[in-house]
C-alpha cells in the first residue's frame, strides 16, 4: 500500500516541462505508488515468443513479489498464468526457464495442465470440485514474437497497439527467430531513471562511441532538429526510405499514441550495429528483402525498446526490484537456422549492445546518488533533445492519476 495523501501532493508539485521531484526517485512510498498503479495496470514485455518453442516450454518474470509463467500450450497457444499454487499458494515453477509435460506444485504435488486447469489433487475427498481451482490466468498477448501480459483484472485495450505495430515488426519474423545470447544487468537505480536515459541522445556524443559509430543521434522527421543541423541525415533518410517503400516496407513514425512509438531509422553508415557498420550475421531476418533496412525502433512504456535491423534484433526489458534498483535484460536474436561461428561470431554481435548498456549503467547510477543529495533540485529539460522524456514523463503523471482515480489495486482473479 502506499499514501495516498503523499501522492497527489507530489503529483501537484509536479512541474511540465521539469524532471520530477526527489521522492519520484528514491522514496518507498512512491515505489509501492509506481508497482500499484504502473506495473500491475499496464501492458509489460515479458519475453519472445521464440524463447518458448515447443508444448511445455516456459519461462517465468517476475513483477515485484508476483511471480508470472508464460507456456505454450499443446495447442501452440502461448498462456500466462500467476506461479502460485491454488492449494496453499505455494510457488510451482522454479528458476527461469524449462520445459514440462504439466505443471506440478513441489509441495503437495497439485497438477495443472498446460492449460492451466486442475489436473490432479490427491486426498482432497468427494466434495471437492477441481474445475473451481485451475491456475489463475495473467492477460497475455503476442504481437510479432513479442509476448505482453498485464496484471490488471481489466487491462487497457492492447488490439490497436498489435495492428499498428504488426505490419512494421512481422517482415523481421522475429517469432521464428533464436536468441544467440541473453545479458542481465542490475543498475543501481531507479527505473524511470532508466527509461529516462533511453529517451534522449543528449548523452550520446559524450558517453557512447560505439553507437554513435552507426547510427545518428535522432531518428526521424519528427525530430526538432532534422532538417537543420540534420541535413546529411535528412538525405540519407530519404533515399534509404524510397528504397524500404519500394520493397513494401513501412516506416513512417508512429507516434499518435503515447504509450508507444515505432519508426524505421536510416543508419549513418553501415547496415548493422558493429564497430565495422558491416552485417553481425549472414542470415537476412525474416522475410526482409536484404540486410540494409534501417533500424527498427520499438518503445513501449514502461518496460522496453527495441531494435530489428535486417541481420538481427535487440530486444530489451526492463523490470523494478526496488526504488533505487533496476533490472535490465537484453536479448540479441538471429535467424532461426544461423550457425554461431559460420553465420555469425559473438563478440561482433554483442559487442556494441554490451559497451553501451555499461556505460548507461554508469549514467543512470551517478544521475542516482546525485538525485538522492540535498542538492538536488529538478531543472528544465532541453526541448531541442530531451522532448522524448518530456513525452515519457507526460504519460508516467498521466498514468499516476489515472490509476489513482480508477482506485483499482487488488491482484486480479481469473480462473483458467
Amino acid at each position: 500500500m502506499f499514501d495516498d495523501t503523499k501522492l497527489n501532493a507530489l503529483l501537484a508539485a509536479c512541474v511540465p516541462g521539469r524532471p520530477l521531484p526527489q521522492a519520484f526517485y528514491k522514496d518507498e512510498d512512491l515505489f509501492a505508488a509506481d508497482m500499484a498503479l504502473i506495473w500491475e495496470q499496464q501492458w509489460l514485455f515479458a519475453g519472445l515468443s521464440c524463447e518458448i518453442k515447443g508444448p511445455g516450454d516456459w519461462f517465468t518474470v517476475a513483477i515485484g513479489e508476483t511471480s508470472v509463467v508464460v507456456i505454450r500450450d499443446r495447442d501452440d497457444t502461448i498462456r500466462a498464468f500467476f506461479n502460485t499454487c491454488r492449494h496453499r499458494g505455494s510457488r510451482i515453477c522454479a528458476g527461469e526457464r524449462g520445459t514440462a509435460r504439466r505443471l506440478t506444485c513441489p509441495y503437495h504435488q497439485w497438477t495443472y495442465g498446460l492449460d492451466g486447469k486442475l489436473m490432479f489433487a490427491r486426498n482432497m475427498g468427494e466434495t471437492f470440485d477441481p474445475s473451481k481451482y485451475g491456475l489463475k490466468r495473467v492477460a497475455c498477448e503476442v504481437v510479432a514474437g513479442y509476448i505482453f501480459i498485464s496484471l490488471a483484472q481489466e487491462p487497457p485495450d492492447f488490439s490497436a497497439f498489435s495492428a499498428r505495430v504488426t505490419p512494421y515488426l512481422a517482415p523481421h519474423g522475429l517469432e521464428h527467430a533464436k536468441i544467440a545470447f541473453e545479458s542481465t544487468i542490475v543498475e543501481k537505480g531507479n527505473w524511470k531513471l532508466v527509461l529516462e536515459n533511453n529517451r534522449e541522445c543528449y548523452h550520446c556524443t559524450a558517453n557512447h562511441p560505439e553507437l554513435l559509430r552507426t547510427i545518428f543521434e535522432y531518428d526521424g522527421p519528427t525530430d526538432p532538429r532534422y532538417g537543420s543541423d540534420g541535413v546529411v541525415f535528412a538525405a540519407k533518410t530519404a533515399s534509404d526510405e524510397a528504397r524500404w517503400a519500394a520493397a513494401g516496407l513501412p516506416y513512417a513514425p508512429v507516434e499518435e499514441a503515447p504509450e508507444y512509438r515505432l519508426v524505421r531509422a536510416a543508419m549513418e553508415r553501415g547496415v548493422s550495429f558493429t564497430m565495422s557498420g558491416e552485417a553481425a550475421s549472414r542470415r537476412v531476418m525474416g522475410a526482409l528483402p536484404e540486410q540494409d533496412v534501417g533500424s527498427l525502433r520499438l518503445l513501449r512504456f514502461p518496460n522496453t525498446w527495441n531494435h530489428a535491423l535486417g541481420d538481427h534484433a535487440v530486444a530489451f526489458r526492463l523490470l523494478p526490484l526496488g526504488p533505487r534498483k533496476t533490472q535490465v535484460t537484453t536479448r540479441w536474436l538471429v535467424h532461426e537456422e544461423a550457425v554461431e561461428g559460420v553465420d555469425y561470431d559473438l563478440d561482433t554481435l554483442t559487442e556494441v549492445w554490451k559497451a553501451t548498456n555499461a556505460q548507461d549503467q554508469r549514467l543512470v547510477e551517478t544521475n542516482q546518488l546525485g538525485i538522492n543529495s540535498l542538492g538536488y533540485e529538478p531543472g528544465e529539460y532541453s526541448p531541442l533533445v530531451e522532448s522524448g522524456v518530456m513525452a515519457f514523463i507526460a504519460w508516467y503523471l498521466d498514468a499516476m492519476r489515472d490509476g489513482l482515480a480508477a482506485t483499482r489495486r487488488t491482484l486480479p482473479i481469473r480462473v483458467a
